[in-house]
């Protein structure tokens, strides 16, 4: 498993989710169909179906233009608010990226009602990744536009479930000021520290911290310390 991560606008992520035996590959977000197309030509994968996070212009806003050039290409989301979506997904259900690749969805409403997040594994390298879309970003999470403080607890609450070694790839590149404002509820927090180095390193952060990271550095999953 591959993962490409693919800067469409100045702090959005777009990706390829590669396949690496069959060189198929799912396009997360695609928004900047040129751009995302042009790097899966590239890396000599072709694009086989589109992951959508939720339907933010910024995130499903390529999915209509790749469908018209891609005519039964299969289009993943989880509302008829995603645009041109044609297989509507729900929590706990399981996608398929060529041959060893499994996509499970997990429901994570809040940022919108329509958020998913794909959480997904290589039978092959053993290899685990989650795309957050705006609900998870490194030392953060998005904003609630259409839910709740307790809506967002519960889903990541959810995603903390997922194995330690997950390797989270979020919409956006938010990191810096993530910990700037985490930094500043735990000013003793260590691993906050190192992820202000990690930023201030890294242009970008995207697939260079896991789940185990984010219960350390990322306040919001830290609701049960007592300097939170």
């Amino acid at each position: 498993m591959k993962v490409i991560p693919v800067l469409v606008r100045s702090d959005n992520y777009a990706y390829l989710l590669v396949d690496e035996q069959t060189r198929e590959a799912a396009a997360v977000d695609i928004y900047d169909v040129p751009k995302v197309t042009a790097k899966a030509k590239e890396e000599n994968v072709k694009i086989t179906s589109l992951l959508t996070t939720h339907h933010h212009q910024d995130h499903s806003g390529g999915n209509e233009t790749f469908a018209s050039r891609n005519p039964g290409i299969k289009i993943y989301g989880g509302s008829s608010r995603c645009s041109a979506m044609t297989d509507e997904v729900k929590d706990g259900d399981v996608l398929k990226v060529g041959a060893n690749i499994t996509v499970k969805c997990m429901a994570t409403p809040c940022h919108t009602q329509d958020s998913i997040c794909f959480y997904v594994t290589d039978s092959q390298t053993s290899q685990k990744g989650v795309f957050t879309g705006d609900t998870l970003f490194i030392g953060g999470c998005g904003r609630f536009f259409e839910g709740t403080g307790a809506e967002m607890n519960k889903a990541l609450s959810s995603l903390g479930t997922l194995p330690d070694e997950t390797v989270t790839y979020p919409g956006h590149e938010y990191t810096a000021s993530n910990f700037k404002f985490g930094i500043s509820v735990e000013p003793d927090n260590e691993a906050i520290k190192k992820g202000i180095k990690l930023a201030q390193e890294n242009k970008i952060t995207t697939g260079l911290t896991t789940i185990a990271d984010e219960k350390q550095f990322n306040v919001f999953m830290r609701l049960g310390s007592e300097a939170v």
